[in-house]
């Protein structure tokens, strides 16, 4: 008997660490990149391996990349110039959205490459693929091409025809063509930008071989320190009832109720990870906006940084952790006296700390300010 119970002990202690081990894989993916549930297409076999051959490999391996389809407008460039700059060149398509503080963290990278390797046979298109109906707004997307600085051609992808296309599910996600335009490297999410710029030179050599070119290659790879993720952090929260099926975090016993406008009451006690409201929100399919004099948001959270992604009439907001005031220890990069200005339709970091850590969040909000989700870093 006590032999049959050591062997079930010996199962079951497999059985647990096959899925912890599982759980904190998709905890990983998830801090690394935003997914969305579009079904992908299916990839061809190793189309994500990558040939360090001199001589052109088997193109069958590889599959073409799709055209850039149901574009609705163009940053920094025009069809026919776009169209011009990518003939026999290498190119990396890169899908993002700007209110995505993991698309937000590639940006030096992605600038980097831009100007080291630009001259050499590389073009980026940004495909901008939104998340909220705000982002299709070619304004909004010229706004933070230009906030963050991004000189390469940007593509609206507002209605997800080329991401479609791509069969892709993430932002960030990279597409990397050699320049006959067989996709040669793929990475969704943050991180391996040495292994992605490795790739980059590789196809950059491989078409200067094959057209004749004469192109001194820097193999240095460029040195910008990554983002590190704690081992714990508190998930994606969003505010829209559409969102909401399968990660449904509000606290409030009310709940949501599509289309309506609810009042709210906070109780007494809080569970971590999940947002707290008090005041009348009007319950939107991607948002919550408040109509009451005033409301309030407790958020119980574990993490190093807090941003939303948030709109208002430009008025500020009140922000407090473990009810005090910010400092110039945790205040973020939108706050300033304990406060920040809402007024257009973005991402705004609120708090930044120095580590991670468990603290409540408590927001403070006036008529008009929406918002659409908690983010974390």
């Amino acid at each position: 008997m006590r032999q049959e119970i050591k062997h079930a002990g010996i199962i079951g202690g497999i059985i647990i660490a096959l899925v912890v081990g599982i759980g904190l894989y998709f905890i990983s993916l998830d801090q690394t990149a935003k997914v969305i549930q579009f079904t992908p297409l299916e990839p061809k076999s190793n189309s994500n391996q990558f040939t360090s051959e001199q001589n052109l490999p088997d193109e069958s391996q590889f599959p073409l990349a799709p055209n850039l389809v149901g574009i609705t407008g163009y940053v920094n460039t025009t069809p026919e110039d776009l169209q011009a700059k990518l003939k026999d060149k290498v190119v990396l398509y890169d899908f993002w959205t700007y209110s995505c503080i993991n698309c937000i963290r590639t940006f030096p990278y992605l600038k980097a490459w831009n100007e080291k390797y630009s001259d050499k046979g590389l073009v980026i298109v940004g495909i901008h693929s939104p998340e909220f109906e705000f982002e299709k707004d070619i304004n909004n997307v010229k706004m933070a091409t230009a906030k963050y600085g991004l000189t390469y051609p940007v593509v609206l992808d507002s209605d997800h025809k080329t991401w479609d296309a791509f069969g892709n599910r993430y932002w960030p996600a990279e597409y990397i063509t050699d320049y006959r335009g067989h996709i040669r490297h793929t990475h969704f999410g943050e991180g391996n930008y040495d292994e992605t710029e490795k790739v980059i030179q590789q196809l950059l050599d491989e078409r200067a071989q094959q057209l004749g070119l004469n192109v001194n290659m820097n193999q240095s790879l460029v040195n910008i320190p990554e983002h590190q993720f704690g081992l714990q952090q508190t998930p994606e929260l969003y505010f829209g009832y559409s969102f909401s099926i399968g990660r449904n975090f509000i606290g409030n016993h009310e709940g949501f109720q599509p289309e309506q406008t609810v009042s709210y009451t906070l109780p007494e006690t809080f569970q971590q990870d999940h947002f707290y409201l008090a005041g009348k929100w009007d319950n939107f399919a991607d948002s919550m906006k408040l109509e009451s004099d005033n409301g309030k948001i407790v958020l119980p959270y574990y993490a190093k940084d807090v941003h939303i992604v948030a709109t208002g009439p430009g008025t500020d907001i009140q922000i407090q952790v473990d009810g005090k005031p910010l400092t110039l220890d945790n205040a973020g990069l939108d706050t300033k006296n304990s406060q920040a200005h809402i007024a257009e339709n973005r991402l705004y970091n609120l708090v930044s700390d120095k580590s991670p850590g468990g603290h409540i969040l408590t927001i403070t909000a006036h008529p008009g300010f929406q918002i659409f989700t908690f983010t974390f870093g």
